[in-house]
């Protein structure tokens, strides 16, 4: 019986399977390969050239600063993203009345696509006849070039939070919704309630889901390209170049598969390192509690 039901639960996980296996694992190993390789769809022929793309990446200069941004994107999706979204998350729940409104407002950019954000917010910060040079023109105040190779990085950031901020708002309103009642009523007649509550309480009950939005949001900002490609396509001057839009314009623009094989593997390689590092620290913490 145990050998029928496990041969139920193959048949059923074997189409997802081979689906995986043929469009993420397939590429991903393909990906590997040309990483070794100087690919180019210029050249119908490419050449096995051992580490050199990997050699390359520590000395594009490129490279460090689309790292250096990356890190910062990243920082920022994970102090954003998931601490205002626990910190929206925790006052909405003490709403009794109107928290479905605030999980509409919050959760409807994320509905809304990056290639459309990426140009609202392209379109707000041009300095001709951009949405905000119009404001401060109203006020009589001098047009200002928002998009410079100081500010464009921090620029970019606004629509990418923005985006993502209500996705964690409604998972983490989720979890607090489903903690036990009879819990808080405990911890308050233990004279714990307000901050105290929320910290002792409501967070470590909720730490597998913050640990599990820690890794999605990891993944999710290593991938951010479409918003920064409409928006800045990496400029002014490389100031707000991801690895991802770095990767796109050497492997389709420039058409060096190799080189932006080995960027890929980079990302994946940063992605795991990170979410391994965020996951174990995550472990060490539960256990304080």
């Amino acid at each position: 019986m145990v050998l029928k039901s496990k041969k139920y639960i193959f048949i059923f996980l074997f189409p997802a399977m081979l689906l995986i296996t043929i469009f993420l694992y397939y590429p991903l190993g393909k990906t590997v390969q040309y990483s070794f390789t100087d690919y180019s769809e210029w050249s119908p022929v490419f050449n096995y050239i051992g580490w050199e793309n990997f050699h390359r990446l520590f000395t594009d200069s490129i490279i460090g600063k689309s790292l250096i941004n990356t890190l910062i994107l990243l920082v920022g999706c994970v102090v954003v993203e998931v601490g205002v979204a626990l910190i929206l998350a925790v006052l909405v729940d003490s709403i009794k009345r109107g928290f479905r409104f605030f999980r509409m407002v919050f959760f409807f950019p994320v509905v809304i696509s990056g290639s459309a954000i990426g140009l609202m917010f392209y379109l707000a910060f041009q300095y001709d006849y951009g949405l905000m040079n119009n404001i401060i023109a109203v006020f009589g105040m001098e047009k200002i070039n928002w998009i410079t190779e100081n500010s464009a990085m921090y620029l970019v950031l606004i629509p990418v939070l923005w985006q993502y901020v209500g996705f964690y708002f409604v998972i983490f309103l989720t979890a607090i919704a489903n903690v036990p009642a009879d819990i808080y009523e405990s911890a308050e007649l233990d004279g714990i309630t307000g901050f105290k509550k929320t910290i002792y309480i409501t967070i470590p009950m909720i730490q597998e889901v913050i640990v599990t939005s820690l890794g999605l949001v990891i993944a999710g900002s290593l991938k951010v390209f479409d918003i920064v490609f409409v928006m800045t396509n990496g400029g002014p001057l490389d100031a707000s170049q991801l690895l991802s839009t770095y990767q796109y314009q050497q492997a389709f623009v420039y058409n060096n598969q190799g080189y932006g094989s080995a960027i890929s593997v980079l990302i994946i390689t940063l992605g795991l390192i990170i979410y391994i590092v965020t996951n174990k620290l995550a472990q060490q913490k539960e256990g304080l509690y």
